[in-house]
């Protein structure tokens, strides 16, 4: 199987322009709730997709539910699921990466105070 070489934190970090709106008092807190949502998000559509499978499939007497539950993935469906395990965790540590990323491109507030200290002293 061919290795993708992909970012996948990068590519789940793309975020809308402007400020991230806030509604709760601690921003941690909105932070912890908005992981939580993007993870009911994607729960309850794989869920759904999952039930709708299973339920086609024994419908129709191609598998029961019984044999889903023994399958044993091989080396190379464990290594897909590795990878959309990595995708999906990315979304949904999104807002930790893009807070991270804000940090490290914001300016330096020491620079920023010696250059404010400078202008004010050359005067």
């Amino acid at each position: 199987m061919k290795k993708l070489n992909v970012d996948y934190i990068a590519e789940a970090g793309k975020k809308a322009k402007g400020k991230r709106p806030w509604f709760l008092d601690n921003p941690e807190v909105e932070k912890v709730l908005s992981i939580t949502m993007a993870v009911a998000g994607e729960l309850a559509v794989a869920r759904e997709r999952l039930d709708t499978l299973e339920r086609i499939l024994e419908s129709k007497g191609i598998m029961s539910r019984e044999e889903i539950e023994s399958y044993v993935p091989s080396d190379n469906d464990a290594h897909e699921r590795q990878t959309w395990h990595a995708e999906y965790l990315a979304r949904i540590m999104r807002i930790i990466q893009q807070e991270r990323e804000a940090l490290e491109t914001a300016p330096d507030m020491n620079e920023a105070v010696e250059d404010l200290a400078k202008e004010f002293t050359t005067e």
